[in-house]
C-alpha cells in the first residue's frame, strides 16, 4: 500500500486518527461511511504500510513541570557520516531532547529541548551538549509561546 494511491476513505481514516488516535473503530467507521470490519482492515493495512507510525498521548510539558522549551542549533566539527551517527546516538540518551532534526546549511542539527527551568537547561547545555564529542557550537533560542502545534501532515481529500 505504501506509495499506492490512497482513496478518499483511507485519507478520511488518516485525518480522523491524526486528530484523535483514541477514536474507537466503530466511531471511525461511522465517520468515514463504512462498516466496522472493513474499517479495521483498512486501519491495519495503513499501519502495515507505514502510513501510521504510532499512537501516543500528547502530554502538556508545563503540567509536568517543564516550563522551558529551547531550540538549540548545533554545529559539529565533522560531518562525516560516522560522526553524524555518533551524535545522533548520543542524543537518544538525553531525555530532555524531544526532537532532533539534521539540517542542510550552517547548522547541522536543530534540537527541541524541554527543561524544568532556565537553570536546568543551562546545566544540560554546559555539562552534556557543549561537552559532547564533535560539538563545535550551540546557539540557543528560548521558546516564548507556541501558537500552533499540529501533529502529522496535511491530508487533502482531493
Amino acid at each position: 500500500m505504501r506509495g499506492a494511491k490512497l482513496d478518499r476513505i483511507d485519507k478520511k481514516i488518516l485525518q480522523n486518527l491524526q486528530v484523535d488516535g483514541r477514536m474507537s473503530n466503530v466511531e471511525l467507521a461511522k465517520d468515514v461511511g463504512i462498516s466496522a470490519p472493513p474499517c479495521l482492515r483498512r486501519v491495519r493495512a495503513l499501519e502495515k504500510a507505514g502510513y501510521i507510525k504510532s499512537y501516543h498521548a500528547r502530554i502538556d510539558p508545563a503540567v509536568m513541570g517543564y516550563g522551558v522549551t529551547v531550540f538549540a542549533m548545533v554545529k559539529l566539527t565533522s560531518q562525516a557520516e560516522k560522526d553524524l551517527e555518533a551524535f545522533e546516538k548520543q542524543i537518544q540518551e538525553w531525555e530532555m531532547v524531544r526532537e532532533c532534526h539534521m539540517l542542510a546549511g550552517d547548522t547541522d542539527f536543530l534540537l527541541k529541548i524541554v527543561a524544568k527551568d532556565w537553570d536546568n537547561y543551562q546545566d544540560f547545555l554546559t555539562h552534556k551538549l557543549t561537552s559532547a564529542p564533535n560539538v563545535t557550537s550551540v546557539k540557543s533560542s528560548l521558546g516564548i509561546r507556541t501558537t500552533k502545534d499540529e501533529p502529522g501532515v496535511p491530508i487533502t481529500q482531493g
